[in-house]
């Protein structure tokens, strides 16, 4: 058993300090994550990466326990919270244009979401939580591929399910997206 499986076990207790060295050593891991989901958004980027893994992080041990057993089920886990974050910052984010009036002040580590359209993102989230209700595990796989950057091997792992499942499960849903955002 690895170092992080064991931190991953004492995290899923309870233990705050096991959760810490968790996050402290994944936090490159978690880092590429977001930074494969977020276009690059340039001087006008006004989310980056770094705000996401943070975030993500304070929702994912805010829940009181981590429920997972290995390194694959902790990113997954993560995706799914950086998918949170990403979504609840453009939903606010549009909120402001319709009159919220906060000032968003860009961040230096521009990846992201940009000060263009964002509506895409909303589309293929409500397009998501359609497929969700359809096949929860097809939108499992899109949370890792499409928001976490997952491999087709790490899914495979995650999932514990062979790759070659893993690209028709990915071809299927794919192929759903497609339809749903036309």
């Amino acid at each position: 058993m690895g170092d992080i499986t064991v931190l991953i076990r004492a995290a899923s207790g309870g233990d705050v300090r096991a959760a810490d060295k968790l996050y402290e050593r994944l936090y490159a891991d978690l880092r590429r994550l977001a930074r494969a989901r977020l276009r690059r958004g340039g001087r006008d980027a006004i989310l980056d990466t770094t705000v996401v893994v943070h975030e993500a992080y304070v929702r994912m041990v805010g829940t009181g326990s981590l429920e997972v057993t290995d390194r694959q089920q902790f990113l997954a886990y993560a995706a799914r919270a950086m998918r949170s974050v990403v979504i609840d910052f453009v939903r606010e984010r549009n909120a402001d244009r319709r009159g919220g009036g906060a000032v968003i002040a860009p961040l230096t580590e521009g990846v992201a979401v940009a000060c263009g359209d964002t509506s895409e993102v909303l589309r293929v989230h409500e397009a998501l939580g359609r497929l969700a209700r359809l096949d929860p595990a097809l939108a499992r796989l899109v949370e890792m591929r499409y928001y976490a950057g997952l491999t087709v091997h790490e899914i495979a792992d995650a999932l514990g399910v062979s790759e070659s499942t893993v690209e028709r499960q990915w071809q299927k849903a794919r192929a759903f997206l497609f339809d749903a955002l036309q």
